[in-house]
């Protein structure tokens, strides 16, 4: 389904089922995030700024792959048990992104699944305590083999609500994520400034600019107002 243009130099995006990654995307949990991580790179005698690169949207044990790429993999997935146990903990500043709630109740009889890096347990947490409705469908990180930007947590969101992925919209804040959702061969929308720089299909500074509609056969229309 193409995207089109209004006079107003709004896009207008169609689908039939969304998508949508959680950190970043509907809940702002950058601060726990940084304060976690930056405390696993030091540690580990590494420049935490570096470290928070590559962070945002992969599952734990894959960025520690990544930092510490000589380590063994089996390592990385026992520090990720600590790190989640961690962070599951930790919801101090843990906020709803910009105009979320109002469009999780927008969509909320729409055919939309929650695909996230987060295991089921930090997932629920940090939803909870961003006052957001967990969706009925969600693929979290037990439910895949690989993290993102891996296709794989994408293609079985939109398996199990029965939605062909051309047919998807993704909804993504990440280098990983966005990656992620062009491999599985669906449409993505960029959420916030990290997106912008890593070629979504369309891009905007948080949920307030997305109005949702849809027509008598079910098709999703997006009305996306452009970043500035």
């Amino acid at each position: 389904m193409p995207a089109s243009t209004t006079a107003s130099t709004s896009t207008v995006l169609t689908a039939k089922a969304l998508l949508l990654d959680m950190d970043g995307t509907i809940v702002n949990s950058d601060a726990v995030v940084e304060r976690c991580w930056r405390d696993w790179a030091v540690s580990h005698g590494l420049d935490p700024h570096e470290a928070l690169k590559v962070v945002h949207g992969r599952q734990g044990y894959a960025t520690m792959a990544i930092l510490l790429p000589e380590r063994p993999m089996e390592l990385n997935h026992a520090e990720n048990v600590e790190m989640l146990a961690r962070e599951t903990a930790d919801t101090d500043g843990v906020v709803p992104v910009g105009g979320a709630p109002e469009f999780m109740a927008a969509i909320a009889d729409l055919p939309h699944a929650l695909v996230t890096s987060a295991d089921a347990a930090l997932a629920r947490a940090r939803m909870t305590a961003a006052s957001l409705p967990m969706p009925e469908v969600r693929v979290t990180a037990e439910s895949v083999g690989a993290s993102k930007p891996d296709p794989e947590g994408f293609l079985k969101g939109a398996a199990e609500l029965g939605v062909d992925p051309a047919d998807c919209i993704v909804l993504e804040d990440s280098a990983a994520g966005i990656a992620a959702g062009q491999a599985a061969g669906m449409r993505v929308i960029g959420i916030g400034s990290r997106a912008a720089a890593h070629g979504p299909t369309a891009h905007v500074l948080d949920l307030t600019s997305i109005r949702v509609h849809t027509t008598p056969d079910g098709t999703i229309h997006l009305t996306l107002t452009p970043a500035v």
